[in-house]
């Protein structure tokens, strides 16, 4: 690699950290950066999965000293979420997820929309629909399964659920995000070391921005709390419409 290269990926990393541990989507960031350095699609995937699981660990450190995260909350989400992550992972690599592909970007828009038209989205408890455990294993199952399988808008998809069917405000339903994110992460990480599909040299260069840009991500969610989610959370599920959208439109031309 290029001088040029490590600095390009390291800023990849760094910028992809700081909008994962706010909103998620880092990925919108990381995996283009991996490909335009010319790793194969599958390489792209594993080595993203391996930078970002560092920053998303770091950022739910940061959540859990500020007390935003209780284990006692989490552990079956984790559970669930890391088994069904295991299995989404196995088996995109048997079957297509063009389906997927399209109407990702649709739930993301409307999710987008229902933020937007409510300026209090997040910014206080609304009444809890689920009890914590049947949402652990909804959510867990579904959602670990479909980030292990495709990947893109899980972090906002955990975030609706918690604030809508668990009741949280946004810093807490963040922080919840991230430490099931970190989950699905560590499961989809595990099969790709499994193939071998991991440059782990370019790894160690995005993970170093990774922990930078969590830190700062992570530091600015503690401080300034649910408006200042809602604006980042908002930029980057149109971001990754526009992205989904746009990838379809130049496949299919």
């Amino acid at each position: 690699m290029t001088p040029t290269v490590v600095l390009l990926l390291f800023l990849a990393g760094l910028s992809a950290g700081f909008i994962d541990a706010i909103a998620g989507g880092g990925g919108l960031i990381s995996v283009p950066a991996l490909l335009w350095a010319g790793l194969p699609p599958q390489m792209a995937l594993g080595t993203n999965k391996m930078q970002s699981t560092w920053g998303t660990m770091l950022a739910v450190r940061r959540y859990m000293q500020a007390g935003l995260v209780k284990w006692s909350e989490v552990r079956l989400a984790v559970a669930v979420t890391f088994v069904f992550a295991m299995l989404g992972t196995f088996v995109v690599t048997q079957v297509s997820n063009e389906l997927l592909k399209k109407i990702v970007p649709w739930l993301l828009l409307g999710i987008a929309a229902y933020a937007l038209l409510n300026p209090g989205f997040g910014q206080q408890k609304v009444r809890q629909r689920l009890s914590p455990r049947v949402f652990a294993c909804l959510g867990g199952s579904v959602l670990g399964f479909y980030d292990g399988f495709f990947g893109p808008g899980t972090g906002s998809f955990w975030t609706v659920a918690c604030l809508s069917l668990l009741g949280l405000e946004l810093t807490r339903a963040t922080a919840y995000t991230k430490v099931v994110n970190l989950t699905s992460n560590l499961a989809s990480l595990l099969v790709f070391i499994l193939a071998a599909r991991i440059r782990y040299d370019i790894a160690v260069v995005m993970i170093a921005g990774q922990l930078i840009g969590a830190r700062l991500g992570s530091g600015l969610v503690i401080r300034h709390g649910a408006p200042f989610v809602r604006i980042v959370f908002l930029i980057v599920v149109f971001a990754m419409v526009m992205k989904l959208l746009w990838d379809q439109w130049t496949a299919g031309a």
